[in-house]
């Protein structure tokens, strides 16, 4: 492994040794606010042994968390380690210039949309986005074209818009500012953006990606590659998502001539706050540096126990099947032609259980996956996995199975279940215009006497955080018995103020 070099990291090292007294934010002093050292304390309540505990853990993390002196940098106007730590980013992931995010992609997703678009200007929209894009487009006034995307046939799962519909939707709106994708999807499928770019450019039109689930594409030859070496003009990555920061950091990456990177620094000032985490910097800055010692290496342990996981599954389970990436796969489906190795899909072939009770049995095994649909249950393998991880995981599917054939399916007499669509998605047949205006009087009605009725609020299942409904949007039969069918398979909703769903608002 080579030297490891993370600048932000160093400085808030040496800040911790040289003593510093606080006279400054945050409140807990370095972490000192927590000692307890007088003795008539005890038998009032603070439960001193605990404390001791809860500083004993947080010492370490406290002790970085500083803010914005002369010897610390800032992140808003950059001179010292932040600008060093932010510039070997930007060598280490390919672009030629990198932010620290420290609000997730969803401050990068709403300062690439702020950037670029004013009030009113048309964008064209990957339909299934993550909810982040449309809380930019409400800030920004923009209106959204939104392109409908693929649907993998054997799976059932929404994946990206063709090369075509983009083509031609950018024919139909060559006023459009951008066009925005998200890449991969939640469940590790994507596709080959260089043509995007090119097509893309060639329409005077920006490429901004949300490659949240894709901050370690191109660290290795087995993995797809990213956005930014596909020519993209602007790309968010979650680092926290399959890199090693902590949650909440992420970064976007810049590069070429079109984005205007004034804009984005002022975006980014405007949504991200003015005493960022230097924990959450620091851990950007780590990972990075992680990169760069062990190189292709490091991703080694996790990729060879996803090919032990499929190759378990694939040999003691008949019921639950798991998407396998390979080339004859991937040759027959349109939909998308890269797949994550190290995201795992599984679900019931016969169709007894659900995604959500898949999901339910393995957690009360310990096991416990990133998200369910209806259908499917989506399981990351990190760094640095272990095979008794592993073993773990194909033993709790095995038990699966068990609960499968005690139902009385005779699993080798099933044929494989019908895919469906875990994600259904309406046809917008106009723009659809984004602000935080009133969008007039709004009342709650059952979700059967919404038919034909305009949505007044989102309705976003979590995960995978992708809205089906959009404010505004007209209420079909076919939506909203898809939100009654996820409802009643116990998926969890956000936007909208009835968790369960029982009933929608809608505008009067």
């Amino acid at each position: 492994m080579q030297h490891v070099h993370a600048p932000l990291y160093e400085m808030l090292l040496k800040h911790t040794d040289s003593q510093p007294v606080s006279f400054h934010v945050p409140g807990h002093r370095y972490g000192q606010a927590f000692r307890v050292d007088k003795p008539e304390l005890e038998g009032e309540g603070l439960e001193p042994v605990f404390i001791k505990e809860m500083k004993e853990t947080f010492a370490a993390i406290m002790k970085l968390d500083v803010t914005e002196l002369s010897a610390t940098d800032d992140l808003h106007h950059p001179e010292g380690a932040i600008a060093e730590a932010q510039s070997l980013a930007a060598r280490c992931f390919g672009a030629e210039e990198s932010f620290f995010l420290v609000g997730g992609s969803t401050s990068g997703n709403l300062a690439m949309l702020l950037a670029v678009c004013e009030p009113g200007d048309y964008i064209l929209v990957q339909r299934n986005v993550h909810k982040s894009v449309i809380n930019g487009l409400k800030l920004a006034g923009a209106r959204a074209v939104f392109i409908m995307p693929q649907i993998d046939e054997s799976t059932g799962i929404a994946t990206q818009p063709s090369l075509a519909q983009v083509k031609i939707t950018m024919d139909l709106y060559p006023q459009a500012k951008a066009v925005f994708l998200n890449n991969p999807n939640y469940y590790g499928m994507s596709v080959n953006l260089q043509p995007y770019a090119e097509a893309i450019h060639q329409g005077g039109m920006l490429l901004l990606v949300d490659e949240a689930h894709g901050a370690h594409y191109g660290l290795h030859p087995e993995l797809p590659g990213s956005a930014i070496a596909a020519g993209a003009d602007a790309v968010v990555q979650s680092t926290h998502k399959t890199l090693t920061a902590l949650t909440m950091g992420a970064m976007l990456h810049v590069q070429g001539e079109l984005i205007n990177r004034f804009a984005v620094r002022e975006a980014l000032a405007t949504i991200q706050s003015s005493s960022p985490s230097f924990p959450i910097m620091a851990s950007l800055d780590i990972s990075r540096a992680m990169i760069e010692a062990a190189g292709a290496e490091w991703f080694e342990d996790a990729l060879a126990a996803a090919a032990y996981l499929r190759m378990g599954i694939e040999k003691s389970c008949a019921a639950i099947e798991i998407l396998t990436p390979n080339a004859d796969r991937l040759a027959v489906s349109p939909a998308y032609n890269q797949l994550d190795p190290l995201r795992i899909i599984v679900w019931d072939r016969t169709g007894t259980l659900s995604g959500f009770e898949i999901l339910k049995l393995l957690e009360q095994q310990a096991c416990w996956a990133e998200m369910a649909d209806t259908r499917h249950v989506v399981l990351l393998l990190g760094i640095a996995i272990q095979f008794v991880d592993v073993d773990r995981l194909i033993h709790a599917c095995q038990a699966i199975e068990m609960i499968i054939a005690s139902k009385g399916r005779v699993i080798a007499e099933q044929p494989p279940a019908r895919a469906g669509s875990p994600l259904f998605l309406p046809k917008s047949v106009e723009p659809i215009t984004f602000s935080r205006a009133s969008i007039g009087f709004v009342v709650r009605v059952k979700l059967e006497d919404a038919v034909n009725c305009k949505a007044a609020e989102m309705v976003v299942p979590y995960p995978p955080g992708i809205p089906i409904v959009y404010p505004g949007e007209r209420l079909t039969v076919e939506i909203l018995g898809y939100i009654k069918e996820l409802a009643s398979s116990g998926a969890k909703f956000q936007g909208a103020v009835d968790p369960a769903m029982q009933s929608i608002a809608i505008v009067e």
